[in-house]
């Protein structure tokens, strides 16, 4: 025992060294210098264009403008993530190896490609596929978080201990009706809580996808920060933080009544 604890602790050493070694060669390579940020040019620059931000927009007009763009953004998230989950409920059940090997080898693969492109390239594809507007910002949505949702569904459908279906089949019940009564209700509290997190992370993303042309609050703000107008895109970024606060009230009310608790 004596011999084992000095091995333990130089591998550690070892370890912590690699990791403080790996960590000055990429502030290295990345030739970063973290002084040129409290420098007094960058400060005063830093200073004058916050200081621009302070008075935003509050016209009747623009305010009103910014408020459809929020309802635009919020739809954008809403109806993404209701799509990823009806595509990740069906992708999970091969992938969670209920179909095959194959099927679930082949499922799996789909997932990693979905959930492996960003957002934001998907956004750019689909800008491409359907044109500009809210719709690109949907189809990506769908596609990045079905590839999540479909892994998330798919590893509970595996954990999920298979007592209850197997007793339901061995009482005569059909493979549907056994999935239905037995597997279901075991993993339905958790796939309800990874859809309403996803949804917190999409509003979010929901936002900054309108920098690809994808609609909402982003599309907003990309527009009147490339006209320098500081006071619009200041209203923009407060009705933004508005919206992603509310969203995650609203999802922490929903997760607190709806999953019981330790899903």
């Amino acid at each position: 025992m004596t011999a084992v604890r000095p091995a333990h602790g130089m591998a550690g050493w070892a370890v912590a060294a690699g990791i403080v070694a790996a960590v000055v060669a990429s502030f290295a390579y990345l030739a970063i210098d973290l002084r040129v940020l409290a420098s007094p040019a960058a400060l005063r620059s830093m200073a004058g264009f916050v200081a621009e931000f302070l008075s935003p927009d509050v016209s009747a007009a623009f305010l009103a403008r910014t408020a459809t763009g929020a309802l635009q953004t919020l739809a954008v998230s809403l109806i993404g993530t209701l799509l990823a989950v009806a595509a990740g409920t069906l992708l999970a059940l091969p992938a969670s190896g209920r179909m095959g090997r194959t099927a679930a080898g082949t499922t799996r693969m789909l997932l990693n490609l979905l959930r492996s492109v960003p957002e934001l390239v998907w956004a750019a594809l689909m800008v491409l596929a359907a044109g500009l507007g809210p719709f690109a910002g949907v189809l990506a949505l769908a596609l990045h978080t079905a590839g999540v949702l479909g892994r998330l569904f798919g590893e509970a459908l595996q954990n999920l201990p298979p007592a209850p279906e197997r007793a339901l089949r061995d009482a005569g019940a059909g493979r549907i009706a056994a999935f239905a009564w037995g597997a279901l209700p075991g993993v339905l509290p958790q796939w309800l809580a990874y859809a309403l997190y996803r949804w917190e992370m999409n509003i979010r993303m929901a936002a900054v996808l309108g920098f690809v042309g994808a609609g909402g609050l982003g599309q907003m703000l990309y527009f009147h920060l490339s006209l320098f107008q500081q006071a619009q895109a200041a209203t923009v970024i407060a009705a933004m933080f508005g919206l992603v606060v509310g969203v995650d009230a609203a999802s922490g009310w929903l997760r607190r009544r709806l999953v019981p608790a330790g899903a």
